[in-house]
């Protein structure tokens, strides 16, 4: 009985350990130093500078909603330090559609106007704010969230850090209507028809 019992122990912290590692393994990779050195090895004090949000300063506003990102893809520098940055500029009425982050979680910070946010949780539940300057709002990992400037006067402007430095964007529209999906089954799982499914696709079709 006693051996029994130390076999079950056993299984259940082994089964512990391995759910731990898969948590543990599943953001970014861990590293050994204290950053990557790129393929060049050129280090000084430029590969740790990003200079892209340098437009934002005396540069015109935008006339449709737009992101500035610094990731891994913008900022090499980044690789192995679970962290990114995103700039995201809000004309009158524009939205960040639905969407989501598969490797992070957002947090978002309002330093300009007022935005309406929210996400839907795995149980269908949906979560809203309207933020004013000063606010900040966490998006869970993966969920599906948006944000939405809904002053038909005013801009707004964010900043959202992310825990990953390849956070991943998976965008709603652009994933069911512009990947190719069959048209009958985007209608049958919208319960509509395919000629409305068509038109779907035709407003989110890149313009020439």
């Amino acid at each position: 009985m006693a051996s029994r019992t130390s076999t079950l122990k056993f299984f259940s912290l082994l089964i512990s350990s391995f759910a731990f590692f898969q948590m543990a393994m599943a953001g970014d990779p861990d590293i050994l130093t204290d950053f990557v050195v790129p393929q060049n090895g050129t280090v000084d004090g430029n590969f740790f500078t990003y200079t892209g949000f340098r437009v934002l300063v005396g540069g015109a506003p935008p006339t449709a909603f737009k992101v500035l990102k610094a990731s891994l893809a913008e900022f090499p520098a980044l690789n192995g330090q679970r962290v990114s940055y995103a700039v995201l500029q809000f004309p009158s009425g524009t939205t960040n559609p639905p969407h989501t982050h598969p490797r992070s979680a957002e947090l978002l910070f309002l330093i300009q106007g007022s935005l309406q946010v929210g996400f839907v949780d795995t149980k269908n539940n949906l979560f809203t704010q309207t933020l004013q300057v000063g606010d900040l709002f966490v998006f869970p990992k993966g969920l599906v969230h948006f944000q939405y400037n809904a002053d038909s006067q005013k801009p707004a402007l964010a900043i959202s850090a992310f825990g990953s430095a390849n956070a991943g964007l998976v965008s709603i529209p652009s994933t069911l209507f512009t990947t190719g999906i069959d048209d009958n089954v985007l209608a049958i799982s919208f319960k509509t028809d395919v000629a409305t499914i068509q038109k779907l696709k035709a407003g989110l079709a890149p313009k020439p």
